[in-house]
Order: C-alpha cells, then sequence, then structure tokens
C-alpha cells in the first residue's frame, strides 16, 4: 500500500512534535473543565495521533484525518483501502483538500484536482465528564455528488449541544461515481467512500469523546440521497444507529425541474455505465478492452472536463453489491436498517433550482413556456395539473413551476416514503418552512426573486462556514428557531427522539397520524403539511 505524502508527512510531523511536546493531552478527555489554552489537544486514533485546535473555551477541532489511502493510480476506481498508520503526530490542524470537481460559479465552490481527499474533521466539546460517551453525528455534504466538501461546515455549534460532529469528504462525479462492468464497485465508489469513513469512525469515536455505539449519519442534498442509500445498502448494516435525511428521500424518482425528466435520481447500473461509456469516449479511452486502463492514466483535468461535457445524472447507481435495489423499491419492500429517522423537506425546495437555471442564467419563464412545460411534462394531464396550480394563485409562471416540483418532485415523495419506512422504524417528519430564510451568498439571480424556505435554506440554521453562508445574518427570531432545531437534532442523535421537556412536542409517525409534519418556522407551529403540497393529487397520478 502506497504510504501518504511521506516526505510531507515527516515535515508536518517535526513540526507538531516540538510544539505538541510539552504537553501530550487526549483529545476529549476525563477532565470536568476545559484543559489549558495555551495547549493543543491530541487524539490517539488506531491509525495514530492527531493535534487539533482549540475553538473558543468549549470546543476543539481536529481537520485533515486521513480514514482511507489515497485513490490514486492503481487505487484510482477501487474500493478504498485502510489507511497506512503513521508514527509521530499528525497535523490536524490544516485544511483538507477537496475531492476533485469543477469550480461552481453559482457558489464560488473552488475548483480541484486532489485525488488524496479521503479526510475527515472532527468537532467535539473540550471536555467530557469522566465515565461519559457523547453521542457521534456524521454529516454527509450536498453538491449534486458533483460539488462540496466536509470542511465547508462548521459544525461547533452543534458540538456545543454536547455531541462530536464528524464532516467527510468522500469521492464525487466522474471519480466517485463511474460504472464499468469490470470495476468492483462500480457506480458505487462514494458511498463506499463513506462506509469506510464509518468504520474508522466506529473504531476511533472515544478518541474524541465519542460513543462508538451510537452513531446518527445526516446529510442534506446528495448528502440525504447518500444516507438514503446507505440506509437501504447491505453492507453498511451495523455502521450508525440513527438517520437524519434533509431534502432527499429515497422515495424520488426526479427532482421535476427538467419538465422532460432528465433529473432521475436513482440511475441503474446499466444507465451509469452508459453515461461513463459516454464521458470514456469523450477523453478518447474507445478501444474496449483497454478502458479502464487508458482512463487510470488520463489527468485529473481531462476527467473533470469529460464530465462537465455529458449532460447525465452523476449518481450512485443501483444493480451492485453495495446498492442492490433502486432504493425506492427497497424501502416499498421494507429492505431497510431499521434505524430511528427523522426526515423531511424545505417548503420551497425547487425554487432554489428554477431560480438558477431560469431566472439567474436564462429568462423567467412566461405563460407560454410554463404551459410548454406542462404538455412536456405530463400530456394529456396537463390541463388537470395547471387547473390545481393555476397562475393567479402563484405570483409568476417561474413559482407556478416551482410549486409543482416542489411538490410532485419532493415534499409528496418525501412524505410517501416516510409512511413506508414508519411501518418499520420510528419516524419523525418535519418541513422547514421559515419564510424567507436567509438567502445564499454569492447566488446569481434577481434579488427580487422570492426563494422562500428554498432547497438548502435551513442550514445555516444548524452549521456556520461556507456551506451554509447567506448574504445576511440570522434574525433574532431565526435565532430563537435554529436553537430549537440543534436542540432537536442533538437529543435525537442522543436517544433516537427528538423530544425534550423545553421543546414544543413533537410526535412521530403512526397509522392514524400518517401526514404529521412538524413545521419548522419562525413564525408557525406545528402542522398538517400534505395539504399544502396537494400529496393526496399527486399520491393518485401514476
Amino acid at each position: 500500500m502506497r504510504p501518504r505524502g511521506t516526505a510531507r508527512r515527516t515535515a508536518r510531523v517535526r513540526l507538531v512534535t516540538a510544539v505538541a511536546g510539552l504537553s501530550v493531552v487526549a483529545a476529549c478527555g476525563s477532565a470536568t473543565g476545559p484543559p489549558s489554552s495555551s495547549r493543543q489537544p491530541v487524539a490517539h486514533t488506531s491509525s495514530g495521533a492527531v493535534t487539533g485546535a482549540h475553538i473558543g473555551r468549549d470546543v476543539q477541532r481536529f481537520n485533515a484525518i486521513p480514514y482511507a489511502a489515497p485513490p490514486t493510480g492503481a487505487l484510482r476506481w477501487q474500493p478504498p483501502q485502510p489507511v497506512q498508520a503513521w508514527k509521530g503526530i499528525e497535523d490536524g490542524t490544516r485544511t483538507a483538500p477537496r475531492c476533485p470537481q469543477n469550480a461552481n460559479p453559482a457558489d464560488s465552490n473552488p475548483a480541484s484536482a486532489a485525488e488524496d481527499c479521503l479526510y475527515l474533521n472532527v468537532t467535539a466539546p473540550r471536555a467530557v465528564p469522566a465515565g461519559q460517551r457523547l453521542p457521534v453525528m456524521v454529516w454527509l455534504h450536498g453538491g449534486g455528488f458533483t460539488q462540496g466538501a466536509g470542511g465547508d461546515y462548521d459544525t461547533q455549534r452543534l458540538a456545543k449541544a454536547g455531541v462530536v460532529v464528524v464532516t467527510v469528504n468522500y469521492r464525487l462525479g466522474i471519480f466517485g461515481f463511474l460504472g464499468h462492468p469490470a470495476l468492483n464497485g462500480s457506480g458505487a465508489f462514494g458511498l463506499l467512500d463513506q462506509q469506510a469513513a464509518l468504520r474508522w469512525i466506529r473504531h476511533n469515536a472515544a478518541a474524541f469523546g465519542g460513543d462508538p455505539r451510537n452513531i446518527t449519519l445526516f446529510g442534506e442534498s446528495a448528502g440525504a440521497f447518500s444516507t438514503c442509500a446507505q440506509l437501504t445498502s447491505p453492507t453498511a448494516a451495523g455502521l450508525f444507529d440513527k438517520a437524519i435525511v434533509q431534502s432527499g428521500t429515497c422515495s424520488m424518482r426526479q427532482m421535476g425541474i427538467d419538465p422532460a425528466g432528465g433529473d432521475t435520481v436513482w440511475p441503474s447500473r446499466q444507465s451509469g455505465e452508459q453515461i461513463a461509456a459516454a464521458a470514456a469516449e469523450q477523453i478518447g479511452c474507445t478501444d474496449a478492452a483497454q478502458t479502464m486502463a487508458c482512463l487510470r492514466r488520463a489527468p485529473v483535468p481531462a476527467l473533470l472536463a469529460a464530465q462537465q461535457k455529458i449532460p447525465a445524472t452523476w449518481a450512485p447507481s443501483y444493480g451492485s453489491d453495495t446498492l442492490p435495489l433502486d432504493p425506492r423499491r427497497a424501502v416499498a419492500e421494507g429492505r431497510l436498517h431499521p434505524v430511528p429517522l427523522m426526515a423531511g423537506t424545505t417548503a420551497h425546495e425547487a425554487r432554489y433550482f428554477v431560480a438558477m437555471y431560469f431566472d439567474g442564467p436564462g429568462q423567467p419563464l412566461t405563460r407560454q413556456t410554463y404551459q410548454q412545460f406542462l404538455r412536456t411534462a405530463f400530456g394529456t394531464d396537463a390541463r388537470r395539473v395547471a387547473a390545481r396550480y393555476p397562475l393567479s394563485a402563484h405570483g409568476s409562471p417561474s413559482l407556478a413551476w416551482a410549486a409543482i416540483a416542489t411538490d410532485r418532485g419532493w415534499t409528496c415523495p418525501t412524505q410517501a416514503g416516510n409512511r413506508l419506512l414508519a411501518r418499520k422504524t420510528p419516524v419523525y417528519q418535519y418541513e422547514f418552512a421559515d419564510d424567507p430564510a436567509p438567502r445564499p451568498s454569492g447566488f446569481p439571480i434577481p434579488a427580487a426573486f422570492p426563494l422562500g424556505a428554498y432547497h438548502g435554506g435551513e442550514l445555516p440554521y444548524l452549521f456556520d462556514g461556507p456551506g451554509a453562508a447567506t448574504a445576511q445574518p440570522l434574525s433574532t427570531s431565526q435565532r430563537r428557531l435554529a436553537d430549537q432545531m440543534i436542540a432537536y437534532w442533538t437529543r435525537f442523535a442522543a436517544t433516537g427522539n427528538p423530544n425534550d421537556p423545553s421543546l414544543p412536542r413533537w410526535k412521530p409517525l403512526t397509522s392514524k397520524s400518517a401526514n404529521r409534519v412538524r413545521s419548522l418556522s419562525s413564525a408557525r407551529s406545528n402542522g398538517d403539511g400534505s395539504t399544502e403540497h396537494h400529496c393526496r393529487f399527486w399520491d393518485t397520478r401514476k
């Protein structure tokens, strides 16, 4: 197995050892008070020691901890291999490289060509009472399976609430989800990375004060779809104890933004391999017998350029040992890990996408294009849908189409899936409905477009950092909602039940309350969210 950056690591070890040699302390030891701020915390993991940094008086952070071997050279498009243990002390104060990705001008995400990217970050309380272990929350970032990084999310507010929070990098796009018949792990390398991280965390949670028997997997958007995939993956059995799914249900078929239906969520392995074949042709790897050897020789920029040219969904494909079934089918048949679940959406999921694809770089939808979208998406049923979503009720064609896409693509499939899941496990259903949520920073859309409670709008209520950056801070009432949400999330991580005497009561789904939705808003309370999204209408359509 190839060592990870030996020369670079040696230099880091000398530096960190010199600094930390004065006092090496356990990462979340048994002290009842915080350690001296002049001392760097050091955690002793099964892979080696790593130093971190204190964040204020209450929290400490360990960044860029390798959890698997670099997936480079012959390990490109292979299941992740164990990380090689290191001597000395790894520098956990640096920033981990992002996995390979193109830049995204919509949110200022930088490009990266770093294949050596399988790192995780740990944020934990500085002091843990003797004999106690804290719940562990493992965050899977979003970004359409092609962008983002765990380090984009500052998790210290969650950690201050008494949990250990881990954010994870996993392979993305063509590197994470390439399909080929000859590959072990075809179409699912990113999922296998997540599982490798969970195994590492099971082995090492105690080094940071965490309880290895109490791990909650949670994520938003692509991170939520990843969590769904892990719920139905046989190879993820026993790796986590609870799950939180934010805007990305197992039961979604397509996002509903593209009227032609080109935004499929769960591609088959055959479909994934066809996408990969088209990418290989873009690079010039046309000899079927040498395709993988050719692709492994290709430089990262060429692979990212090919990924950009293929108008397809780079996402986990089903039909492998990792993800045998379409998650929709797995949930319908009850083939899933029955762990307690929190799951929900935002009230206006699709406004973000409609604004980005139509009102931003393109032109706002007109009455004529709205009618054309209806005919393309629904054919002879277009008039029935138009009657349910009249333009007069929505203010503009763009908002009307966003309402259809939200209800048809996100909210109603989530609620239908949650009802199925509730047959197997406790499910707490929510809708983030804070309208308007602070707008994302750097978002190139008209300021007048009402995003409402948009896709990802709940993130700044849970996190800080660039992954949750907004153009304006939370208001006083929104900060109170943020505190409530963090209390719900961390209480669920601790017990599998989000309720606490200090919080408004949140009841789980039952056969008698199948549409119960906890509304999370700075101005609203619990209500039946299904009636606002026409779910009975969509549930009766084929």
